[in-house]
């Protein structure tokens, strides 16, 4: 499982013209599952997310979590996180998981997700826009498979 997190002063997520999700302080989660996924990739990747120490504190070092601001999240899927672009001109997207078990998995993300703090969403298999103010700019990429079972402690 793949995550893209961004620090945001706000960010929304819009289908078709209306909002399906929209945050203040907090981080972007744009969200990819791979076919290896399982819970405890979604239990590694919640765990790592919520406390990571990215937010600054009153000496504007990174020393804050996104429970620490009691910050929210905007997660969105995006299986183009799983784009394997060795070969050719075109990306390939055999890794990405089949649609039900990536739903299965983003939702049971999400509501783990949702027992720290608020969570909003966008609309699974829908073309969205996604409007974002990246504060920072603040990126960082996150693997389960990377990380391992450490942080889901």
């Amino acid at each position: 499982m793949q995550a893209v997190l961004q620090l945001t002063e706000k960010a929304e997520v819009t289908v078709e013209g209306k909002s399906t999700g929209s945050i203040g302080q907090g981080l972007l989660v744009l969200l990819g599952v791979s076919r290896e996924d399982s819970e405890e990739d979604v239990d590694i990747l919640v765990n790592k997310i919520i406390h990571l120490r990215i937010f600054p504190d009153e000496n504007d070092k990174m020393n804050l979590s996104v429970l620490d601001i009691k910050g929210e999240l905007l997660v969105v899927s995006q299986f183009t996180l799983l784009a394997n672009c060795r070969k050719g001109r075109r990306p390939s997207y055999n890794n990405a998981a089949p649609p039900a078990t990536a739903t299965r998995l983003y939702q049971m993300f999400t509501q783990k997700a949702e027992a720290h703090l608020p969570v909003a969403t966008g609309k699974f298999q829908a073309m969205m826009k996604v409007s974002l103010i990246n504060n920072g700019p603040v990126t960082i990429l996150l693997d389960s498979k990377e990380l391992g079972a450490k942080a889901a402690k």
